[in-house]
């Protein structure tokens, strides 16, 4: 009964289809790349307090598993990746709504 009425609260994410295609890319990733660093941690901080997506929410814990690391130690993986000067590509469509700063 109380998962049911978690189900029926759910809310969904506008940007649920690009975010999952994202997470579903990210979890078969034995290696990830700086730019997969970066997404994970943003998509964490997107969902972190939204009100439902348990889906890619649980996704997002087995994406940390999969590459033993936690969520403090992703954090910093980021911050020292953007203070490389790490920019994303400005033709990468999966940042839509990111918040990333993509300007020269």
């Amino acid at each position: 009964m109380i998962q049911y009425l978690s189900m029926s609260n759910e809310q969904t994410h506008p940007l649920h289809v690009t975010d999952k295609n994202i997470i579903d890319s990210l979890i078969t990733k034995e290696e990830p790349e700086d730019l997969d660093f970066v997404n994970l941690a943003r998509l964490i901080n997107r969902y972190t307090n939204f009100p439902g997506e348990f889906e890619i929410k649980s996704d997002i814990e087995k994406i940390l598993k999969f590459w033993k690391i936690t969520k403090n130690e992703l954090y910093s993986k980021t911050k020292k990746i953007w203070s490389k000067s790490f920019r994303p590509s400005n033709t990468n469509k999966d940042l839509v709504g990111s918040g990333f700063d993509t300007s020269n």
